[in-house]
């Protein structure tokens, strides 16, 4: 998905190391098929990640380290266990974490040290069904001073995003306070009801959001659906967004899972494809990411290429996360953490090819967080309806990463 205002150019070894890529994945699409574009089930077939490159200006004042071209993770710890369809994670001040149940419409607060649940308490509202309920969460940067807990969830008529006071002192199951919805009217469906919330370096909340399957929502820029979203802590439109009266920031988007910020502060957003890629993109203001137009990179006029892209027998991503260098990518249906190392100045392209890691040993992984450093915390998602839970499911792991 190429943008006609920014560019895209390749450079000869790295339309070598696609068509190379693309010749092996052959092999395997002959005999792939759909199966209709669901969560972690969508398409067939295996094939090396491969990568696009395009040009764009760097960040001002920004500059950092680049990451070896091969990395390392493994599980030092598992945190907690017996979680319950487990989506939703952020880290509170202190280093313990909330998690959120998206089949009980929960919160428990998990200690950062010992595991230890503590239930906050039910959300108000939760429809939980398909692919939807309750889903992404996120605190603000004023989380010690205000207590705000926000929350993006599926109710009978739709999605929407809302903030709860949080009080710890209060009983357990009795901490959040009553929903105040910030903003309503995302569209649902049974399935691509996007759910991510993260707030930015610049303080605004931000959502990604599916397009129900019903693909037209994508393109159609007076939809929620198949979006990312910038608005205040209020739900309000930010100055700067494309449209001044519009939360919309980006479009095009099939089913947005997962938000993460790099250190020169660009946004990166991992996306569901439907019979063919997955994909991680590069977020400019604006810009349309091509669905369904195109999947994947197909360098057509109008549209965004994707960073790097997958086979969704090898990804179907949902959470990411930044540390050391490189975005960090949980795969469900591929069942690994991909390391994507990220190249410094202008470049938007991969410093060199994805790595996947942990293939195949804890089961579909769904969310993965920043733990500081060289850590993240990884999230499994075998409790889902479409893993395998096996005793102890579902689990917090604490990974170290290089």
């Amino acid at each position: 998905m190429r943008g006609a205002v920014f560019g895209s150019v390749q450079s000869p070894a790295v339309r070598r190391g696609v068509v190379a890529a693309l010749a092996t994945a052959s092999l395997v699409l002959s005999a792939a098929c759909s199966t209709g574009g669901q969560e972690g089930t969508s398409g067939t077939g295996a094939a090396s990640p491969t990568a696009s490159r395009s040009s764009g200006s760097p960040s001002p004042g920004a500059s950092a380290e680049l990451p070896p071209a091969k990395g390392s993770a493994k599980v030092v710890s598992t945190l907690t266990e017996g979680l319950k369809s487990p989506w939703g994670l952020t880290a509170l001040p202190g280093g313990d974490l909330l998690v959120a149940s998206r089949d009980e419409g929960t919160i428990h607060r998990i200690d950062g040290e010992s595991g230890k649940q503590t239930l906050l308490g039910s959300v108000p509202g939760v429809s939980p069904a398909g692919e939807g309920g309750l889903l992404g969460l996120a605190v603000p940067s004023t989380f010690a001073a205000d207590g705000w807990v926000y929350a993006y969830f599926t109710t009978t008529s739709d999605n929407r995003i809302v903030r709860m006071s949080y009080d710890e002192k209060r009983p357990a199951g009795q901490q959040l306070g009553a929903p105040d919805t910030i903003l309503r009217g995302i569209p649902k469906g049974n399935i691509h009801n996007g759910g991510r919330i993260a707030f930015g370096p610049d303080k605004m909340l931000y959502a990604g959001t599916g397009e129900t399957g019903d693909t037209g929502l994508a393109q159609d820029k007076e939809s929620l659906a198949g979006k990312i979203l910038r608005m205040t802590p209020d739900g309000e439109p930010v100055h700067g967004n494309p449209e001044a009266d519009s939360v919309v920031y980006s479009y095009g988007h099939r089913n947005v899972q997962g938000l993460a910020w790099d250190a020169r502060k660009r946004l990166w957003a991992a996306e569901f494809g439907q019979n063919t890629w997955d994909e991680l993109n590069l977020i400019e203001p604006g810009g349309n990411y091509g669905w369904p137009e195109v999947e994947g990179e197909e360098g057509k006029d109008g549209f965004i290429d994707p960073v790097a892209q997958w086979r969704t027998s090898e990804a179907s991503p949902s959470g990411i996360a930044y540390a050391q260098g490189s975005i960090w990518m949980a795969g469900l249906r591929g069942e690994r953490l991909w390391r994507i190392p990220l190249s410094g100045d202008s470049a938007k392209e991969p410093l060199a090819d994805p790595q996947s890691f942990l293939d195949e040993k804890h089961g579909r992984l769904r969310t993965v967080v920043g733990a500081g450093g060289d850590r993240l915390w990884l999230v499994t998602s075998n409790t889902d309806g479409r893993g395998e839970p096996k005793p102890g499911d579902d689990r917090i792991l604490l990974v170290e990463v290089e």
